[in-house]
């Protein structure tokens, strides 16, 4: 069985998904690729931002579920999102920027040979840029060519998600034996590991925590990461391997833009195995990607009733003109 690629996407959750699409757009200078539903309740939005083109590691999702109360973070529970920028001077550009913007985050620090930059969203959602000045491994992903942040400044793709997890001898285990994780370096109480081709797009950071409460899963939360497959037949074998070593899964999921695989592999952190393709062009063409509401097609005939349940959000981009914001 060949190796994990390193992560597919990140999905969270949101108060509200028309703050969530502005803060992702025109302050992190995110695309939107896919403007859609929930498969599993369709009355919510799934809107899937990631790099020019969409591809497989570099996407973080939204789920808005109404009426959900705010989630607490705590322990056992996936902490935070990192997005990968071009170098430590893309950090200097962000801090500028964040400043400018009133976006709260840390400074620049140093984590493991990374420098990085933590900061929150409006729902106190947890994320953090990792340079990729002396990055080797998994490729990153393309900027928005048409987003206000210039190339030489803007996310590329998905770094690191940090894991707190209360049992780290169980949680190691898991990464190692079960999913083929290298246990890379350790920090204090901060433990990296890395899948594949390594560097920022294929590791996962584990924070030991046994003091803070359970994690409760709300807005301001992440739902689950995903780390990425090749294709169906290995998405098979993985589902094959975990069942063998005693998980639960899901069995196998069609969500027409990927294949998928989830299982919960620890209290409060739901992982999901997913294929890089078919990818999200298939039903929008490039140049209007995440403009209107998208539907598999095993979901169209239900597309007036879907339509009814969720708000008209304006997603249109392609008539607009983004300057390039340098501070």
């Amino acid at each position: 069985m060949k190796n994990l690629k390193g992560m597919h996407h990140v999905t969270a959750i949101t108060s509200n998904a028309e703050k969530n699409y502005e803060f992702f757009t025109y302050t992190l200078g995110m695309r939107l690729v896919k403007k859609t539903v929930n498969q599993d309740d369709i009355q919510t939005y799934h809107l899937f931002f990631a790099d020019d083109e969409g591809n497989a590691g570099t996407d973080m999702t939204f789920f808005d579920f109404p009426g959900i109360p705010k989630g607490t973070h705590g322990t056992n529970e996936i902490h935070r999102t990192s997005f990968r920028v071009p170098s430590d001077a893309a950090l200097d550009y962000w801090v500028k920027r964040f400043d400018r913007l009133g976006v709260k985050h840390t400074g620049i620090e140093q984590q493991f040979d990374v420098k990085v930059l933590a900061f929150e969203d409006f729902d106190e959602q947890q994320y953090q840029f990792v340079s990729d000045e002396t990055n080797e491994g998994r490729p990153s992903g393309k900027p928005w060519s048409k987003g206000p942040v210039p190339d030489e400044f803007a996310i590329t793709g998905l770094g690191p998600v940090v894991i707190r997890i209360a049992d780290i001898d169980y949680f190691s285990a898991v990464l190692v034996d079960a999913m083929g994780y290298k246990k890379i370096a350790q920090e204090d109480n901060l433990y990296l590991f890395e899948v594949g081709e390594g560097g920022n797009g294929a590791r996962v950071i584990v924070e030991f925590n046994d003091q803070l409460p359970q994690g409760m899963q709300g807005f301001g939360t992440v739902h689950h990461a995903a780390f990425c497959v090749r294709d169906k037949e290995e998405l098979l074998q993985w589902q094959q391997r975990l069942e063998t070593i005693g998980f639960r899964t899901s069995g196998y999921v069609d969500r027409f833009f990927f294949e998928s695989l989830y299982v919960r592999v620890a209290n409060g952190v739901l992982f999901e195995f997913a294929t890089e393709g078919p990818g999200f062009q298939g039903d929008e063409p490039y140049e209007t990607l995440g403009e209107k509401l998208s539907l598999p097609p095993f979901f169209e005939d239900k597309r007036e009733e879907i339509e009814a349940l969720v708000r008209p959000i304006d997603t249109v981009r392609s008539t607009k003109t983004f300057e390039k914001e340098y501070e």
